[in-house]
C-alpha cells in the first residue's frame, strides 16, 4: 500500500464518521450522505498534494469539500423542474384503458355498415388492409379510376354518417 493510500485510509477512519454526521444534518438520506462522503474523499485523494498532515488537521479541508458538494447538489436541484403532487389533478386525468379506442372502433364499424357493399369493400382494402389503388383494383376486379372514385364517395359518406351519429372532430 502506498503512502497516499495509507493517508486516505487514515483520513477515512478518523473523519468518515464525522463527515457522515455532518452531511446527515443537511440531507435525511443516509445513502446520499455516504455518496457525499465518498465524493469528498475522492476529491481529497485527487488533491492529496494540498493535504499536508504536518501543517495541521485536514478536517476543515474535508468539511469544506463536503459543504461544497452539498451546495452544488442543492443548486443543481434548484435548476431542475419540480414534480408537483396533486392527487385531485391526477385522478381527473383520463385513464389509458382503451375505452376511447374501443368506442371509436365501434363507431367506425357502425358507419361502415351503412355504406354500400361496393364502397365498404374499397374502404376496407385501402384503409384497413393497406393495399394500394392498383392492388385494390386487381383484387376487386375493377378499374383503378373506379377504386379512386368509390374511395372518394365512401369517405364523404362516412363523414356524413359519423356526423349524423354525433361524432364531431
Amino acid at each position: 500500500m502506498t503512502a497516499n493510500e495509507q493517508l486516505l485510509r487514515a483520513m477515512y477512519e478518523e473523519y468518515g464518521g464525522m463527515l457522515i454526521a455532518f452531511v446527515l444534518r443537511y440531507t435525511a438520506d443516509r445513502q446520499r450522505a455516504e455518496d457525499v462522503v465518498q465524493e469528498t474523499l475522492l476529491r481529497a485523494w485527487r488533491n492529496l498534494d494540498s493535504i499536508d498532515p504536518g501543517r495541521g488537521d485536514p478536517r476543515s479541508y474535508l468539511f469544506s469539500i463536503a459543504r461544497n458538494i452539498l451546495i452544488d447538489d442543492w443548486r443543481a436541484a434548484q435548476r431542475r423542474p419540480r414534480l408537483v403532487s396533486d392527487d385531485a389533478a391526477v385522478e381527473s386525468l383520463p385513464a389509458a384503458d382503451g375505452l376511447d379506442r374501443m368506442l371509436d372502433g365501434w363507431l367506425v364499424g357502425e358507419a361502415l355498415q351503412r355504406l354500400s357493399t361496393q364502397h365498404r369493400a374499397v374502404v376496407v382494402a385501402l384503409y384497413f388492409r393497406g393495399l394500394s389503388v392498383a392492388e385494390t383494383a386487381e383484387r376487386l376486379g375493377i378499374p383503378r379510376g373506379t377504386v379512386k372514385s368509390r374511395a372518394y364517395y365512401a369517405v364523404r359518406s362516412l363523414r356524413m354518417t359519423l356526423e349524423e351519429m354525433g361524432v364531431v372532430r
